[in-house]
């Protein structure tokens, strides 16, 4: 078996809101966009980098999760910064970790949680 790629879909209230905070705090752009009924059924967003990810508004069959995202970024306090400043709240300060990895957590204003950090040594 080979899985290509796993792309992850959060599942919010207020997707045109995720949409928008995800551009504004990590530069995402948009891409496929599907709407009814004035709710976004699908999107898929790009990140500086090519990683993909998708965005949908909760509907009776996909409920609002807490999903925990790790994101491996060069400048960790300064994309935490952000993230909070549009919003979203700090859960762990960003901080030298025993186990080599300089790292934090957000809640964006969606409930999902980010793991931000970037390895203390880089070989």
């Amino acid at each position: 078996m080979h899985i290509e790629r796993v792309t992850p879909k959060l599942v919010v209230e207020g997707a045109k809101a995720a949409l928008e905070y995800y551009r504004e705090v990590f530069g995402a752009e948009v891409g496929e966009l599907h709407e009814a009924d004035g709710r976004v059924t699908f999107a898929e967003l790009e990140l500086p980098g090519g990683v993909l990810f998708q965005v949908k508004d909760a509907d009776s069959v996909d409920s609002v999760a807490t999903v925990l995202l790790s994101v491996v970024v060069d400048e960790p306090d300064r994309l935490a910064e952000r993230m909070a400043a549009g919003g979203g709240e700090i859960v762990f300060e960003v901080a030298d970790q025993p186990y080599g990895i300089r790292q934090g957590r957000v809640r964006d204003p969606f409930g999902h949680e980010w793991i931000l950090g970037t390895p203390l040594h880089r070989g």
